[in-house]
């Protein structure tokens, strides 16, 4: 005696599961960008506070040792952590140094750059510069300099 089964398929067509992959590939098409964005936003924003630091290192070192030194002087010293005394932390290089010749005493310099400054892949687009004017000034896509255009102007 044969008996009569009905066959019922179960699961997922083929055309259903493409939909949804496409639907899912359409919402990260729209998302990857803006979160992109987000961490170049936020690297631009640890950068200027990293650049706000260590001109207040610089200031308190030399108010304690007479004179300006680098990063890894003032890492040595623990008034910046060794990450920000390494020269690199969120997506940028930092250099920090006194001023030339004479000015060794008298004057530093800080910059800030991204580590990848074009692409999708930016960790940032703008360039900072710090002295002892404790000025934070950016520039976009190039080299900064004591000329460049202030934070917050």
């Amino acid at each position: 005696m044969k008996k009569n089964r009905s066959k019922k398929t179960k699961g997922f067509s083929l055309i259903e599961l493409l939909i949804v992959v496409a639907i899912i590939l359409i919402i990260a098409a729209i998302a990857i960008p803006n979160l992109l964005r987000a961490r170049r936003s936020a690297n631009e924003g640890s950068a200027t506070a990293s650049m706000r630091t260590i001109g207040s290192g610089e200031l308190l070192y030399r108010s304690t040792n007479g004179s300006f030194t680098d990063l890894a002087g003032l890492a040595a010293d623990s008034i910046i952590d060794n990450v920000l005394g390494s020269g690199a932390k969120s997506g940028y290089g930092f250099a920090a140094g006194p001023g030339a010749g004479t000015l060794a005493d008298l004057a530093f310099t800080a910059t800030g750059t991204p580590t990848v400054s074009t692409g999708a892949t930016q960790t940032g687009a703008r360039f900072f510069f710090t002295d002892e004017t404790q000025v934070v000034r950016f520039v976009v896509g190039a080299a900064a300099t004591s000329g460049s255009g202030a934070i917050g102007n």
